[in-house]
C-alpha cells in the first residue's frame, strides 16, 4: 500500500461518518422552554471541547480499520502538525489535519496556516468534520457531514485569496531547519497595510516594478525577500483573522459549507437554525424550540425520580 492508497482508503472511511454518534459527552435535554432558550445561546461554547474529543476519537476509528491494522497505526501528534500520521513504513508519510466544525457558529473558526512548501508531496489532507448534538442543542455529538480535501489545495487557495501586495502580504516562515525542534517554524502569517496613502503609492510602484509575474505568490526565498523588504520599509500589522478556513474560499470547502447549511435538522435547515439562534428575538427562538424539539415544562417531581 502506498501513500495515495492510504489517504484514499482513510478518506473513503471518513466520508461514511455522517450519522456516526460519538459517545464522549451527553448534553441533557433542557427541562423547560426557558432552559432550552438559554442552552441554545451557550451551546457553541462547548464546541472547542467536543471538537477536540471528536478529533481524538476519529484517530481511534481509523485504527479500527482492518486495512490499516496489518501495516501500522495512525498516531496522534498533538501539538505537532498534522493531527495524525500513519506510521507503517509508507513514504511519504500520510497524514490528516482534522478540523471539527460546529455549524451553528458564525463561521468555521479553525485555521490552516501550514506553508504550501510543506505540502508539495501532497501526502497531508484536511478532514473537516461538521457536527451537532443529536437534537440540535442536546444529546450526544454526531457527525453531520465530512469534507476531505488536499492540504496543498487549501494552502494554495489561502495564499491566492489573501496575497495582494502591497496591501496584503503572506509571509513564509523561512528556513528554520537548523533550529531545535521546538523552535522550528512551518506556518505562514498574514500582514495588512497600515501606512499612509502617500506611502502606499510608493509601495505600489515598487510592486509594479516586479512586473506582472511578480504579483503571483511564490514561496521562494527570492520572492519572500521582496515581501520582507516591503515590510521593512512600510507599516503593516499582523492579521489575527488570517488563515481561517471559513475565509480562504477554497472551492471544496465552500461547496461543503453550502451542503451543510442546506441539511435539514429538526424541521429546519442548519442555515435557518443558525440565523434564528443568532438573532435577538427570544420569543421567536423559544417558539421554534418548542415546535421542533418538543421542549416542555417538566414537573419538579419528575426531576427527582
Amino acid at each position: 500500500m502506498n501513500t495515495r492508497e492510504v489517504i484514499e482508503i482513510a478518506g473513503r472511511y471518513l466520508a461514511k461518518l455522517p450519522g456516526h454518534v460519538f459517545d464522549v459527552l451527553t448534553v441533557s435535554k433542557p427541562v423547560s422552554p426557558d432552559a432550552a432558550l438559554n442552552l441554545a445561546k451557550v451551546i457553541s461554547k462547548l464546541s472547542p471541547l467536543l471538537g477536540n474529543l471528536i478529533e481524538f476519537n476519529t484517530v481511534e476509528l481509523l485504527n479500527d480499520r482492518k486495512e490499516f491494522q496489518a501495516l501500522g497505526k495512525w498516531v496522534r501528534q498533538d501539538p505537532d502538525f498534522p493531527d495524525t500520521v500513519f506510521k507503517g513504513g509508507v513514504e511519504p508519510v500520510p497524514g490528516f489535519e482534522i478540523k471539527a466544525w460546529f455549524p451553528l457558529a458564525t463561521e468555521i473558526t479553525a485555521r490552516f496556516k501550514g506553508s504550501q512548501a510543506h505540502f508539495l508531496k501532497d501526502n497531508t489532507y484536511v478532514a473537516l468534520l461538521a457536527w451537532l448534538p443529536q437534537k440540535l442543542i442536546f444529546g450526544k455529538p454526531h457527525i453531520l457531514g465530512v469534507c476531505v480535501v488536499s492540504g496543498l489545495a487549501v494552502a494554495q487557495a489561502r495564499d491566492e485569496h489573501y496575497h495582494d501586495p502591497p496591501d496584503y502580504l503572506v509571509i513564509e516562515p523561512g528556513d528554520t531547519v537548523k533550529r531545535t525542534r521546538n523552535l522550528q517554524q512551518t506556518t505562514t502569517a498574514g500582514y495588512k497595510w497600515q501606512g499612509s496613502a502617500k506611502d502606499f503609492d510608493r509601495a505600489r510602484r515598487i510592486v509594479e516594478s516586479w512586473g506582472k509575474e511578480g504579483r503571483r505568490y511564490k514561496t521562494t526565498p527570492e520572492y519572500q525577500a521582496r515581501l520582507r523588504e516591503l515590510m521593512a520599509k512600510f507599516e503593516y500589522r499582523s492579521d489575527s483573522n488570517f488563515s481561517k478556513m471559513d475565509r480562504i474560499e477554497q472551492a471544496d470547502v465552500e461547496a461543503f459549507k453550502d451542503r451543510m447549511n442546506a441539511v435539514i435538522v429538526n424541521g429546519m435547515t442548519v442555515g435557518e437554525w443558525r440565523r434564528l439562534l443568532a438573532g435577538e428575538n427570544d420569543a421567536t427562538i423559544k417558539a421554534a424550540l418548542l415546535k421542533h424539539l418538543d421542549v416542555k415544562e417538566v414537573d419538579a417531581d419528575e426531576l427527582l425520580e
